[in-house]
């Protein structure tokens, strides 16, 4: 329980009918769950305008409404505050609410399109290792210390954030490791928290069906480096164009890592193989499990970062050593006929290029690389063909199936996909619907030596069809077909 205006604190405010000095039971922004003494907030989103609901929810016991504008009827005993921004708004309420928790402990942001979800989980991994207590807000899982719960969302609400980090306060969590989406900056879900550092991984061809351009995707990003305090550390990736543009506006203490170009903390790969990574980072040499040049750059974040976060040189190079690889990044067994399967998360262009080049890199070419290719519904249609010609090119077969079609006809993404093959490279591809089908079909054709690359989906352990949701494991799914062949 608390009082309304104590929550209200840095809301940016239009005007108030009604009074500020009741109390409140809980905040919530889903008409559905509104309970007596409850605050509401009305967000139009993307599917619905929490605005036609205010109606119902007064019904349901609400006393107070946070909206962007006024009902046209307004009903007694019912405080209504009109702000500039509801998303913005929600974010700072549920700061107040659960008091700043974010403030209580060490927090850091992981952005960019590609290696959020790697970044941030071998942080945590890392600082577990080192002795401390730690959480993950991330697309796989989020983690109190040693206890799990599901993820939804790459960035949950603000809501959702500011109770799990109350929770971390609870239990004595020093330090906490996030990913950070476009769409959680966009949302405006960040705001209200104090964060003690960001990481730039990279920046490329993605979710262009919600940011109308690249400049647009690009520009979001570089807020959450623009609101980090100036006691922060801001860290960049100088291989990418845009690694400077985050810089940019920032008050944050900005430090750079690279492979190619000069930077605070710089790498060189001296062996890449299946069983691992050998690099020389700064002066130091350091083995790790973790594979390609694109972990290299995840490698160079999580060091980096660490050292910034005080740990010394000597314990990150040991406990990097000790690092697993995350769940669906680059996820890999050699079966009994020696057949390579390998899982990853691919689903963006520059992603599947690198894992593609990091197979193609370590394979002696004397062996098959067939990649299992989907692109999900209702997204950004303009990747499909794109994944499509590098999967193509990059492959000695390619088969492209459905990821999560949602509401989508899986077979016209497919045809979106074909339409990237270039000629030369149509005798290569195969198009399979079913996944499970395409999955099977690649361990059929795989011999003695082959790689399979199952691109897309990584960890997601389901398949979305026409707002189902069925239960699907690519790495179990692998594996279940490549034991069949050996019986």
């Amino acid at each position: 329980m608390m009082i309304l205006k104590d929550i209200l604190y840095k809301v940016t405010i239009n005007a108030v009918v009604g009074s500020t000095s009741i109390t409140v039971n809980k905040i919530e922004f889903d008409s559905r769950k509104i309970q007596t003494n409850d605050v509401f907030v009305a967000i139009a989103g993307t599917v619905t305008d929490g605005h036609k609901y205010i109606d119902n929810v007064i019904e349901a016991g609400a006393t107070a409404i946070i909206c962007e504008k006024l009902p046209d009827l307004l009903k007694d005993g019912v405080a209504y505050i009109e702000v500039a921004n509801s998303n913005q708004a929600l974010a700072y309420m549920a700061a107040n609410f659960y008091e700043h928790p974010s403030a209580n402990l060490k927090l850091v942001g992981v952005t960019g399109t590609n290696g959020k979800t790697t970044v941030s989980s071998l942080l945590y991994q890392l600082f577990k290792k080192a002795g401390y207590k730690v959480g993950l807000l991330s697309t796989v899982k989020i983690m109190v210390d040693d206890t799990t719960y599901k993820a939804t969302h790459t960035t949950p609400d603000s809501l959702v954030i500011n109770k799990y980090l109350k929770q971390m306060n609870d239990e004595g969590v020093e330090f906490c490791f996030m990913e950070v989406s476009s769409h959680g900056i966009h949302q405006c879900r960040t705001e209200g928290l104090r964060f003690a550092g960001g990481i730039f991984t990279n920046l490329s061809h993605d979710h262009l069906d919600y940011h109308e351009t690249f400049a647009e995707y690009r520009d979001v990003k570089k807020r959450f480096f623009d609101q980090l305090p100036k006691d922060a550390f801001a860290l960049s990736n100088m291989d990418d164009k845009n690694g400077l543009v985050m810089f940019q506006n920032t008050q944050a203490k900005k430090y750079t890592y690279a492979l190619k170009n000069y930077a605070d903390y710089r790498a060189q790969i001296l062996e890449n193989e299946f069983s691992g990574l050998l690099l020389k980072v700064n002066d130091s040499e350091l083995w790790t499990r973790l594979i390609g040049s694109f972990n290299a750059y995840n490698i160079l974040a999580i060091y980096g970062s660490a050292e910034l976060l005080g740990l010394e040189k000597d314990e990150i190079l040991r406990l990097i050593s000790e690092l697993e690889n995350v769940s669906g990044r680059f996820q890999y067994f050699i079966s009994d006929e020696k057949i390579t399967a390998i899982v990853d998360y691919a689903h963006t262009p520059d992603a599947l290029k690198n894992v593609l080049e990091t197979i193609n890199n370590i394979r002696t070419k004397n062996e098959a690389l067939i990649t299992v290719i989907g692109c999900g519904g209702d997204r950004d249609k303009t990747k499909r063909p794109k994944m499509a010609h590098i999967a193509s090119a990059l492959s000695t077969k390619a088969i492209f199936t459905s990821d999560n079609p949602r509401s989508e006809v899986p077979e016209t993404i497919i045809e979106d996909m074909e339409k990237g093959v270039e000629p030369q490279n149509f005798k290569k591809t195969l198009s399979i619907t079913n996944r499970k089908q395409a999955i099977k079909t690649a361990c059929q054709m795989a011999e003695a030596k082959d790689i399979i690359l199952i691109a897309g989906k990584g960890h997601e352990t389901y398949q979305e069809i026409k707002g189902e949701r069925f239960d699907f494991d690519d790495y179990k799914t692998v594996q279940e077909f490549l034991k069949q062949l050996q019986k």
